[in-house]
């Protein structure tokens, strides 16, 4: 465990359940009687899309741009305009870290916030974590699974419908991503724990510079 900053609760969206269990029973009437994610009660909120692409991170992330009045930030509409592709030789995690950089600033401020970046590793969830308590903030993990057929079908159809939105992915690349992801555990879902920085870091902003460069400005 680190030392740098003591856990704080964190939640799971997965399909029906409530967004923030460790909040206890209030938190589980809102959500079933608002049909949104409850925010910690005295601070802002840093909600944190984790999932797979066309896992719905991003119309879960819009509702929750709305009902929580939360700024939302999103790669993909940025990236794709202006570079034409997704990750575009390293540009994309300078302009995350831009993004999380103005995220630390906005929560600071009493704003909710929405990272929608997907996360597929655990370093990078555990240092929003670590970046959202150091602004005084709750962080709220919102993982939305999806099998690999429902994965395919949701892509093939946003790609005919709307193909300057994304990009092609084949079964293969699919296959690829599921290896690469790291699924979330119900102990880091619930913020029952806090990992230390990883090898060759002796704290999480050293890891946090070189992962998202212009994040701590």
């Amino acid at each position: 465990m680190s030392e740098d900053a003591p856990p704080d609760p964190r939640a799971t969206a997965r399909h029906g359940e409530p967004f923030e269990r460790a909040a206890g029973s209030r938190a589980e009437r809102d959500e079933r009687e608002h049909g949104s994610p409850a925010v910690a009660e005295g601070r802002p909120t840093m909600y944190v899309m984790v999932g797979l692409p066309a896992a719905g991170k991003t119309t879960m992330a819009r509702r929750i741009e709305i009902d929580r009045q939360a700024l939302r930030f999103t790669p993909d509409e940025w990236m794709i305009p202006l570079f034409g592709e997704s990750m575009a030789d390293g540009k994309r995690n300078v302009l995350e870290g831009r993004f999380v950089e103005t995220a630390m600033r906005a929560l600071r401020l009493g704003f909710n916030v929405v990272l929608d970046f997907g996360v597929w590793a655990r370093d990078e969830r555990t240092a929003l974590r670590w970046l959202a308590s150091m602004a005084g903030a709750s962080c709220t993990l919102v993982y939305l699974p999806i099998s690999e057929a429902e994965q395919q079908r949701r892509l093939d159809q946003r790609f005919a419908a709307t193909p300057e939105s994304t990009f092609p992915m084949t079964r293969g690349d699919l296959g690829e991503y599921r290896k690469i992801f790291q699924v979330p555990t119900e102990e880091e879902l619930t913020g029952r724990s806090w990992d230390a920085p990883p090898r060759g870091f002796d704290s999480w902003p050293a890891w946090i510079a070189v992962w998202w460069p212009t994040s701590l400005g």
